[in-house]
């Protein structure tokens, strides 16, 4: 499997509800800090995940990554003999370059 997407045995990361009534949240959370997820047991059933903010970000990346693939895919496919440009002369035609992209935040709605 590719690194980037390290597979997840889920067994390790339960949890059951009962840690957290007797008062083991701190640690709960401190081992989501270390290994990014925990999945909550209620009996012995999944009732919900914790992730580390880490974590949480990279899936969010992930799932942009796919979003603008999708898309990008999806513009190749209906293209029509229309100039195509690289990411270079996109870059160079617009005035900006890698540290500009760099230092833009993007809202995501």
């Amino acid at each position: 499997m590719n690194n980037r997407y390290p597979s997840v045995n889920l067994h390790q990361t339960f949890v059951p509800i009962s840690r957290f009534n007797k008062g083991d949240a701190k640690k709960i959370f401190e081992e989501v800090d270390a290994t990014g997820m925990k999945t909550v047991l209620k009996n012995n059933k999944p009732v919900c995940v914790l992730l580390s903010i880490s974590k949480y970000e990279e899936m969010i990346e992930m799932i942009e990554d796919q979003l603008l693939l999708e898309e990008a895919e999806r513009r190749m496919e209906n293209a029509t003999g229309e100039k195509r440009y690289s990411y270079e002369e996109v870059l160079e035609k617009l005035g900006i370059d890698e540290k500009d992209i760099e230092n833009t935040e993007v809202e995501i709605d």
